[in-house]
């Protein structure tokens, strides 16, 4: 059997919110958002009900050029597509709890 280590994501969708161009203590640009991508949920249960819409909200992260971009190019509501990898991280909350993110860090947007 093959050994894959792909980790490619495809997202496209909207901007759940206005986005706000960041600078790190070291001058990188970063721009963390979300972006609403609709699916169709069929109900389980009585034949004939009507496919419901359901939103899911993808967190991403653009750094430098891609960040700088989408914050002049791109406004709450605009469609999107961005092309990246998956990515966790873990950290420790200020009450000790330990805390996971998972977000898509663009390489690519359009």
């Amino acid at each position: 059997m093959a050994n894959f280590n792909i980790n490619k994501a495809i997202i496209g969708g909207r901007l759940t919110s206005e986005p706000e161009l960041k600078q790190t203590p070291s001058g990188v640009m970063v721009l963390s958002f979300s972006v609403a991508v609709n699916r169709k949920h069929q109900p389980k249960g009585e034949a004939g009900q009507q496919a419901q819409t359901i939103s899911d909200f993808i967190n991403c992260v653009a750094w430098r050029n891609n960040a700088e971009f989408i914050a002049r190019y791109f406004h709450k509501g605009s469609a999107i597509c961005v092309v990246g990898n998956i990515q966790t991280r873990a950290w420790t909350d200020t009450q000790n709890a330990k805390r996971y993110a998972t977000e898509v860090i663009v390489d690519e947007v359009y």
